[in-house]
């Protein structure tokens, strides 16, 4: 294989390339190591579309960790996936057909569910196109759906195992009930915000008399659903109405009075009306008190025939508008306010949600809850930033039972038999053949469907083989770390815990990382509407996989939101933050491009401990790559991706790249062949180890170019990530930070007098410090390339020479003489422009400090602020007036 690298940085060249390679070699595949194992489940991303930002995050950290976890010894599997998302790949389908004109109940049932597959294969296999090309080492032999034959084999195992423990129960109940979605909605599964609305007082006459009652309700079409007028059982204002009934406006039905600890006597009037079959504050007392429950809307939020007829067919808002404006009509109608109410939402399709009385399927949850909550509060399970295990623990202490069927066609079909001779019920397997009770043969399976979270809470130990005794489900369960976005705590996180609890006996993973929600670079959550989502391909496409990554790790950080900004074809006033791991790339492209174009036909690599003649930058940046090792493999343990990052950026940039190779530069070009072998021995272990740091999060072009360099193994994704040897020497780092002190001093006399880099300076140190001298005289040549030099004299004693800029630190002072390298009258100008300006904010902090009523009103530490400022401004005015006088004389 060449070792020379293309003139230019082009992802495009190798990242296909070396994906194929991976694959053709099985590098994602399971290996067994020395450290035992770690193993990850991928978060499943919906079969609904591509992925999206969040999804380049959350995946960007999953592949991160599983390869470094390869390279330090771990046998590692990472299982990739995707969730058939019943809901909302059925409202993705539908809105498809919509566009056709044609609508789900023109098909049946199964022919519509075969036109789901359809659209859940196709988005599946973008979605594993796309994880590919963001560089995913997942092992791909291990491809799982949520809807596939082992997943359903799991469902149905867990369902029947949970029916026979008498943990799932069918019972009529109030439910969260989407029109548009036609189905049965979680509590979970329902955003709430609050909306300005109407609050309408309405007269309830009393039976026999001619007074009446004042309730109050948001919802003013439910009243012809409503069976009672309830009061608290302790307001002595209404106990004359005790065995009272009431007539219920327009629908001219009697309705009875009851008395309930639950009513507020604070409230409005302190009555308020009763709809058991709306309302799940009312179906509680409904139940209590034995009232009739009546539905009055259909699937679809229409008015039904248990309501008076002028109103049935009406959709309800439709309704609400004829109610309220007959009750005006009959003067039954008080008056309306305007009032803020909390509204529930689909969490698919933003319709809003009514309570419902319906039979529906749910699981008994509080034993569930119980060792979830000790699972984490005994620290078996880490949480991630740990400020989520508060909201954790408050959504199972306030646990509710689950809804868990849903009236869709696309999912788990509930596995459920009813006799059609004697309605026996049994949970199996398949159809029976015969009914235990009566002998019938003839059954009938349960229409709902599982709602898509009973298949992905079973997620961890699904995919390793269960309820089969897997040699995977031996050797990977429990996984070791979930990444996923809070968002899902409830959905997902929680239930995974529960499950493998109850079923497995054991946590299903150690630690939960939460990322944070990919913002906007103003600072808003991404969505359609706005226009303001940012596709990560066409990042990949712009920049490469490896840019994508580096930038997203960079920035995250576990107690924050990321803010990205990328622009669209031809907006070139946008932010592109996706340069910052395209530079970086560049750099190191170019760096190595350096280094692998001065090795030359028939170098030997020399070991660095072979090295015996190396000179203090040797020592220094092989030490400073120790450290480096320490830090980068410190953070990735702690799940600090963005400290990783900038601790690898760091040090190519500044140490190796600026410092480094510019000095080793004077040693490749001489004569010497011994010390030019050495020197390029050491920059390619420090450039070969360097690689394999940062290889996780950026895998391609670090494979690239360790391929390029001498004796590569099959992969840098298989080798030994580097370790710190606890070997650690601060004398060579001093005297290599006293030479970078000395060079940033010269730089900056250079800068501050505005020496144009093309003009080369002599410079004058007077020092007497020992190392500085030996710097001087021994590296002569790399001072004066480095900072553009002419000539270089050191002395113990030196006078100031004439027309010089200078400039010191606490081994030397510098002085370069002027003459001839600026334009003076267009730095005095310069000089006496800013003067003015600093005088100005000088005059005016003077102005505070000296006005009594600032000196004694505000605070200490603002003063000490203000003085501070003072003084730095008459420091920066004293050193311009310096300047010019260095210029006049």
């Amino acid at each position: 294989m060449s070792n020379e690298l293309s003139k230019s940085y082009n992802p495009k060249e190798f990242e296909d390339k070396w994906y194929q390679y991976w694959l053709d070699n099985k590098v994602f595949s399971p290996r067994k190591g020395d450290k035992g194992h770690f193993s990850i489940v991928i978060p499943p991303p919906n079969v609904t579309s591509i992925l999206h930002m969040g999804h380049g995050l959350n995946n960007s950290i999953q592949d991160i960790l599983i390869r470094y976890k390869r390279m330090s010894g771990y046998d590692t599997l990472w299982v990739p996936g995707t969730d058939h998302a019943g809901i909302a790949t059925q409202n993705v389908v539908e809105k498809e057909l919509a566009k056709e004109g044609k609508k789900r109940t023109d098909f049946t049932r199964e022919e519509f569910v075969e036109r789901v597959w359809v659209t859940a294969l196709r988005h599946q296999k973008s979605i594993i196109e796309q994880l590919k090309k963001m560089g995913c080492s997942c092992d791909w032999d291990r491809l799982a759906f949520t809807f596939d034959e082992k997943r359903s084999d799991a469902v149905k195992k867990v369902f029947i195992t949970l029916f026979n423990d008498d943990m799932i129960y069918k019972s009529k109940y109030i439910v969260n009930w989407c029109p548009r979605c036609g189905t049965a909605l979680a509590d979970d599964e329902v955003d709430h915000t609050d909306k300005m609305g109407k609050l309408w007082h309405i007269k309830y006459p009393i039976k026999d008399t001619n007074d009446f009652i004042v309730v109050a309700t948001t919802r003013p079409e439910t009243m012809l659903g409503d069976t009672a007028v309830a009061f608290n059982d302790k307001d002595k204002r209404y106990f004359h109405l005790r065995d009272k009934s009431f007539i219920l406006p327009l629908a001219n039905r009697e309705i009875k009075a009851i008395f309930d600890g639950y009513v507020d006597p604070e409230f409005g009037t302190g009555a308020v009306k009763v709809t058991p079959a709306h309302d799940p504050n009312d179906f509680d007392m409904g139940k209590r008190h034995n009232l009739q429950f009546i539905n009055i809307l259909t699937e679809d939020a229409k008015m039904n025939e248990n309501v008076p007829e002028k109103y049935r067919g009406m959709d309800r808002y439709e309704c609400r508008k004829a109610v309220v404006e007959d009750l005006e009509s009959l003067g039954l109608l008080v008056k309306t306010d305007n009032r803020k109410h909390n509204v529930g939402e689909c969490y698919r399709c933003k319709t809003v949600v009514e309570p419902r009385f319906s039979d529906q399927w749910f699981v008994r949850m509080k034993k569930l809850a119980e060792p979830a909550l000790d699972a984490v509060k005994s620290g078996k399970i880490d949480f991630i930033p740990k400020r989520w295990i508060k909201v954790y623990y408050n959504w199972l202490n306030n646990i509710k039972d689950w809804c868990i069927s849903r009236q869709l066609w696309w999912g788990h079909r509930i596995p459920v038999y009813y006799c059609k001779s004697c309605g026996w019920t049994a949970a199996a397997y398949d159809t029976p053949d015969r009914c235990p009770d009566c002998g019938g043969i003839e059954f009938s399976q349960d229409s709902d469907v599982l709602d898509t979270w009973f298949s992905s809470w079973l997620w961890p130990f699904s995919t390793l083989g269960w309820p089969n005794d897997a040699e995977d489900l031996k050797r990977f369960y429990p996984t070791s770390t979930l990444v996923t976005g809070p968002d899902i705590i409830f959905f997902w996180v929680a239930r995974m815990i529960m499950a493998g609890l109850y079923f497995m006996k054991d946590i299903p993973f150690d630690r939960v990382f939460f990322t944070g929600m990919v913002m906007d670079i103003q600072g808003r959550k991404m969505s359609k509407s706005l226009g303001n989502g940012i596709d990560p391909f066409e990042v990949i496409e712009r920049h490469g996989a490896d840019a994508l990554r580096y930038t997203m790790v960079a920035v995250v950080s576990p107690n924050q939101n990321l803010k990205l900004g990328f622009p669209k074809e031809g907006d070139k006033n946008a932010v592109d933050s996706f340069e910052i791991g395209g530079k970086f790339a560049n750099k190191i492209w170019n760096a190595s491009r350096f280094i692998l174009s001065s090795i030359s036909e028939g170098f030997k690599e020399i070991p660095v401990e072979n090295i015996k003649n190396r000179d203090v930058f040797d020592n220094w940046i092989l030490n400073e790559l120790n450290q480096l090792c320490r830090n980068v493999g410190s953070s990735l343990d702690k799940a600090r991706f963005n400290d990783a990052a900038r601790e690898l950026h760091q040090f190519f940039w500044d140490k190796f790249c600026d410092w480094y190779i510019e000095i080793s530069k004077g040693k490749i070009f001489g004569d010497n062949q011994t010390v030019k072998n050495e020197t390029l021995s050491i920059l390619i272990y420090i450039l070969r180890e360097f690689l394999k740091l940062l290889h996780p999060i950026m895998p391609f072009i670090t494979e690239e170019i360790y391929q390029k360099l001498p004796n590569p193994e099959l992969s840098i994704s298989i080798v030994s990530y580097p370790q710190y040897t606890g070997k650690s020497s601060s004398k060579d780092k001093k005297k290599a930070v006293k030479f970078f002190d000395l060079l940033r001093l010269i730089r900056r006399i250079r800068a501050e007098n505005s020496i144009p880099p093309e003009k080369k300076v002599k410079i004058f140190v007077k020092s007497a410090d020992r190392d500085i001298k030996y710097f001087c005289d021994n590296y002569n040549k790399q001072i004066l390339s480095l900072i553009k030099g002419e000539e270089i004299n050191i002395s113990e004693n030196m006078d100031k020479p004439t027309g010089s800029s200078a400039g010191s630190n606490e081994f030397c002072e510098i002085y370069i003489p002027l003459e001839g390298l600026i334009d003076k009258q267009k730095e005095l100008e310069k000089f006496d422009k800013e003067y003015k300006k600093i005088k100005v904010d000088f005059d005016k902090t003077f102005a505070k400090l000296n006005n009594d009523n600032f000196i004694k009103n505000a605070p200490a530490e603002v003063i000490e602020k203000e003085k501070a400022k003072l003084e730095e401004f008459k420091s920066k005015m004293v050193k311009i007036e310096d300047n010019i006088k260095l210029l006049r004389s």
